[in-house]
């Protein structure tokens, strides 16, 4: 089959398009034929050589995590699904025509395979750091970075559950975050003082997504470090924030309450650039670029 792969750390022009062995579903997964994957930060910064220390690599190596297709193997011990299933979910090396998901949902009729490929990490990340800061109902949070995919997910399923969101992205993404529900404000300086205009009885929980060396105004605006969480900013701990890396919480419950909230119209993560295989090199540098409002998705076969 064909599928993306690299020799070495280094920028998206290690990337290669390549004839390798297709993938078998082991105890536990599944296999799909790859509609569509979805491009992460995790996916370049892996490739880049930036989590080496937390995620080696093995050379030489696929990339990717998010797609969506149709299910073709079904591995032991798994039951629920059949072959012929549409599903979207997260698994390994997924820019590739066929792919091994590790958890899954059912992908609703309605959602389309590019976008639903998108959906994996930011909505299992969005439910693990919801849950590490214990944010609950009536309760009022900040999203740094909030029009990317995993801000995106974060603002519709903290309000899903009766959060209120202060979201910051740039000038040109307010009306964006306002739709998505989210109360938009500017990302930089006086930060802290707009937030607090617009949160009246505070903020109870700041979230960077970004990673844009924002952790001491969000501990100021909280006013504790225990209630601000990163996933991009390794030096959060030195501030006394926290940090997540991507581990822990349940992914298949997080993208089956992810296709509730689809169906039932509140959760939406819309994409904003899209890449055939072949320009996957491309993709990772619109990623990596940042400022884009949804996510950045590799068209792999054609069809909803």
């Amino acid at each position: 089959m064909k599928s993306i792969c690299y020799a070495e750390y280094g920028g998206p022009e290690v990337l290669e398009l390549a004839e390798v062995p297709e993938p078998h579903a082991g105890p536990g997964q599944i296999r799909i034929a790859v509609h569509a994957a979805g491009v992460n930060g995790f996916d370049w910064k892996v490739r880049a050589g930036h989590l080496k220390e937390i995620a080696p690599v093995t050379f030489p190596s696929g990339t990717g995590v998010d797609a969506a297709g149709v299910v073709d193997e079904v591995g032991l011990g798994v039951e629920g699904i059949e072959t012929g299933t549409a599903v979207f979910g997260t698994g390994a090396n997924t820019y590739a025509e066929y792919a091994v998901l590790s958890a899954w949902a059912r992908k609703p009729e309605m959602l389309g395979f590019t976008e639903a490929a998108g959906y994996g990490v930011p909505v299992a990340t969005a439910h693990r750091i919801l849950d590490q800061l214990h944010v609950t109902a009536g309760q009022t949070i900040l999203v740094s970075g909030a029009s990317g995919g995993v801000g995106t997910a974060l603002s519709q399923i903290a309000i899903s559950r009766g959060v209120r969101v202060i979201g910051t992205a740039s000038a040109a993404n307010q009306s964006y975050l306002a739709d998505l529900g989210a109360i938009p404000t500017v990302y930089g300086h006086g930060l802290v003082d707009r937030a607090r205009a617009l949160a009246v009885d505070g903020v109870d929980a700041a979230f960077d997504i970004a990673g844009s060396g924002i952790i001491p105004d969000l501990v100021e605006l909280t006013g504790d470090a225990t209630k601000v969480l990163s996933i991009a900013d390794f030096t959060a701990p030195e501030h006394g924030a926290q940090i997540n890396t991507g581990t822990g919480g349940d992914r298949t419950a997080a993208l089956a309450e992810a296709a509730r909230l689809f169906e039932s119209g509140q959760l939406r993560i819309p994409v904003a650039n899209s890449f055939t295989l072949e320009q996957a090199a491309d993709a990772q540098a619109a990623s990596q670029a940042g400022h884009v409002a949804g996510r950045t998705v590799i068209v792999v076969r054609n069809g909803r």
